[in-house]
């Protein structure tokens, strides 16, 4: 690179420091890409706080009858400790009236009180149950439709 003669060190200095500041924007951007959800009881998920688990985000609603019969699998699933369960309410039901369906019907993990999958660029499903697969690094690794199994989700995860 030619620099002009009459400012030599102002311009490689500018440069650099437009180079750090590329550097240091693109790492403050990394840095906003946690997010937070609010559960129906009020109190927030911090996304980041799930890294290191493999996370099940389950759609689910009322009138699914293979979402009745997944959620048990799905507690069984989450009490044993190695994978996260997370329900969402496909009809956007919230906070105490979506805390009183989930006692309902007897869902025992953790539900969110707004969809995640906008956030993350998710498509809405198209079909119920569906279950988003998230790895411990934080990626999507499937989309499955259906009612899963405990033996499905272990068979997945390599356990």
């Amino acid at each position: 690179m030619q620099y002009p003669a009459k400012y030599p060190a102002t311009v490689r200095y500018s440069t650099g420091l437009f180079r750090i500041g590329i550097i240091l924007a693109s790492l403050s951007l990394v840095g906003c890409q946690n997010h937070e959800f609010e559960k129906p009881d009020g109190t927030v998920l911090d996304w980041e706080s799930l890294r290191g688990h493999w996370v099940l985000v389950n759609y689910w609603a009322e009138w699914c009858k293979p979402c009745l019969e997944e959620i048990p699998e799905l507690n069984s699933i989450d009490r044993a400790g190695a994978v996260i369960v997370l329900g969402v309410n496909f009809d956007d039901v919230r906070g105490q009236e979506l805390i009183d369906l989930g006692r309902k019907m007897g869902i025992e993990y953790s539900m969110l009180a707004e969809d995640p999958g906008p956030k993350f660029g998710w498509k809405t499903p198209v079909a119920l149950p569906a279950t988003f697969i998230v790895d411990p690094d934080g990626n999507l690794v499937e989309t499955r439709f259906g009612p899963q199994t405990e033996e499905d989700v272990k068979e997945l995860i390599g356990r």
